[in-house]
Order: structure tokens, then sequence, then C-alpha cells
């Protein structure tokens, strides 16, 4: 091999492995933050919460999220404890008890 055959690769060894990093990133960064018009935004916690609260009025004991969905514990006014399972991509009740 020549010497400018030499160079070529050695640069292109450098080069390939950080516009890979870059096209990674990228994608992952695509799928947190979608337009209006895309599918896979989240929903935030508080609207999660106030999702649940229109379905049992009361105080939140407990939120988590596992995966797409959000798992809110709301402590009714008559003392009983229910949970609301909400889907963190668009907000649609799963179930409740």
């Amino acid at each position: 091999m020549n010497r400018e055959w030499k160079i070529l690769v050695i640069l292109v060894a450098l080069i390939a492995p950080s516009t890979l990093t870059i096209a990674d990133w990228q994608n992952n960064t695509a799928n947190y933050h979608r337009t209006e018009n895309g599918t896979a935004s989240e929903i935030t916690e508080q609207k999660a919460i106030t999702i649940a609260q229109q379905h049992f009025k009361g105080r939140v004991l407990a939120i988590n999220q596992v995966g797409h969905t959000y798992r809110i514990k709301i402590l009714s006014d008559h003392g009983t404890v229910h949970t609301v399972l909400i889907n963190a991509q668009d907000g649609s009740v799963i179930s409740t008890h």
C-alpha cells in the first residue's frame, strides 16, 4: 500500500466511529423529542395526574413510570385508594381500580 492509501485508511478509521455515534445520538434524540405531528412524544407526570384525577378526586399518593405506562395511586376523599394506569405516550386511560 502506498502512503496516500495508508493515510486515507487511517482517516476513515478515525472518522467512521464518530459519524456512527452522531447518527445514533440523533436517532435516540428523535425518539424523545418528536414534533406535534409525530406520534411518540410522551405526556408529563403532571398531565398524567390531571387525567387520573378526572376519574378519582383526591390526593396523589404515588406516581411511577414503567416503560410507556404511568401508575398513579390516589387516596380518595372517602378514604379508599385507587390505582389508575395511564398510557404515557397518548394520555389514554389503560385501567382504573
